[in-house]
């Protein structure tokens, strides 16, 4: 079986985002395991209008042309990683709008997430898992949270480094612990499909 294909979500379209640099990190980190291959996708690049389409995809065909483009893009995928920002207790605006902007491709696969924030994410990342259920995906246990001191050591806009290495060893086992559980998600739900 080849090897799946894992979609790196970048789920905030601020300016000033420090998602490039969590995404920039588990890229790599996912690139040198072999066991799956990885493509960033950003949210920036598929500037959906509000969901307005009559139903969700899995009842009438998407209308907005850019939502289709992004529902073909995310077809390509055997299961997600999304990093996650946490803007206030949950996830942001424009991942919510792109997750509904689809059903029929998020169903059966896994997802994974950084989540980061000053509590690690850890609300949002709920948020994401209940709408992920909802949508038939399929959510793993392990995840990266960086929060608390961490969070500030290494966000540039509170005066951090910009630089993951700054607090690599206190989340590389949680990435490797997602990544063995999306790529073992992703097998097993490809071949489910199959």
């Amino acid at each position: 079986m080849a090897t799946p294909k894992i979609a790196i979500i970048v789920s905030s379209t601020r300016p000033t985002r420090f998602a490039d640099i969590p995404t920039a990190w588990i890229k790599a980190q996912a690139e040198a395991r072999g066991d799956l291959t990885v493509e960033v996708v950003d949210l920036r690049d598929y500037p959906m209008p509000f969901f307005a389409e009559v139903a969700s995809n899995a009842w009438a065909p998407t209308q907005d042309p850019v939502a289709q483009k992004w529902q073909k893009k995310l077809a390509e995928f055997d299961g997600y990683i999304f990093v996650v920002a946490e803007y206030n207790r949950s996830i942001t605006a424009a991942l919510k709008n792109a997750l509904d902007q689809a059903y029929v491709e998020w169903a059966r696969k896994p997802f994974g997430a950084v989540a980061y924030g000053s509590m690690g994410g850890t609300s949002a990342l709920a948020h994401l898992r209940m709408i992920g259920v909802e949508l038939q995906m399929v959510p793993v246990r392990n995840s990266v949270h960086i929060g608390g001191s961490d969070f500030f050591r290494v966000h540039p806009g509170f005066g951090g480094s910009g630089n993951l290495a700054d607090i690599e060893a206190g989340i590389t086992g949680s990435a490797k612990a997602m990544l063995d559980d999306v790529v073992w998600w992703a097998n097993a739900t490809k071949a489910a499909r199959g």
